[in-house]
């Protein structure tokens, strides 16, 4: 399987920072070429949010270097990869890289955190990784599917049956994490995963970048048959970008594309 990707990141209209970090990895295997993906938004409103997320896209690019062969060549199950196990190992990243950012933020007295998503694409196979409000979605067709959920108040409420996404969308709490990398105690990871195959467009995406974009609207630019080479998914990238921008979205703006083929 072959990959084209696409990766635009801005600072937005209002911040003078951009906070967001983003990542992109591909690999020639003897099981095929694999691809890992992650978008890390620095906590807006926090000090030193793109301390945190750019300290986490390290962690997940030594892990990818370093610890991803160990799951790929060697803890295999029947059914390839060891999904267990490789899962339990990013939490312990990601538990480590809390403790990391917490007594970062405790020596400067500054409380930061960033958020994760996570994609791995390997054998066929996706693994995602998901704390906060970033996203991944999946275009197959003319169908969109978001493959990550929210962990927010407002994700909790719909969940309860106390909100309607309609509600959500307008709440003065639809902001407020339940969980960030750095800035919680406890830090539980949501793992999804799933098959891939030829002509689908993944968008891994910080929460600036889809607040003002409908899915409609994802889905008549980017839907896999209109994608030919990666100069469509990089202007895809800029020009939803710049769309969130003249729309007045004011967080930092960051999305990664990719494309099986």
């Amino acid at each position: 399987m072959e990959f084209l990707s696409a990766v635009h990141t801005d600072k937005g209209i209002k911040k003078n920072t951009n906070q967001d970090s983003v990542l992109i990895k591909e690999a020639v295997t003897d099981h095929g070429k694999v691809f890992f993906a992650a978008v890390c938004d620095g906590m807006g409103g926090l000090a030193k949010g793109e301390v945190a997320s750019a300290t986490l896209v390290r962690a997940f690019s030594d892990w990818f270097e370093n610890r991803f062969p160990v799951f790929l060549y060697e803890k295999r199950t029947a059914d390839g990869i060891d999904r267990i196990e490789m899962e339990n190992d990013l939490n312990r990243l990601i538990l480590d890289v809390n403790s990391r950012i917490s007594a970062y933020g405790q020596q400067f007295h500054a409380a930061l955190g960033t958020t994760a998503a996570m994609i791995l694409f390997a054998e066929g196979r996706y693994y995602i990784l998901n704390i906060g409000d970033s996203r991944v979605y999946r275009l197959k067709g003319q169908t969109i599917s978001r493959l990550t959920k929210d962990q927010t108040f407002v994700q909790k409420e719909i969940d309860m049956g106390r909100m309607t996404p309609e509600e959500a969308k307008t709440h003065p709490q639809r902001n407020v994490l339940l969980q960030c990398v750095g800035a919680s105690e406890v830090i539980i990871p949501e793992f999804e995963h799933g098959t891939y195959g030829p002509d689908e467009v993944y968008m891994i995406c910080s929460d600036g970048f889809r607040h003002v974009i409908t899915e409609e609207e994802f889905v008549k630019l980017m839907a896999p048959g209109q994608i030919k080479e990666e100069k469509d998914l990089q202007n895809a990238a800029v020009y939803f970008t710049e769309l969130n921008k003249s729309r007045q979205e004011k967080d930092n703006i960051s999305v990664i594309l990719l494309k099986t083929c």
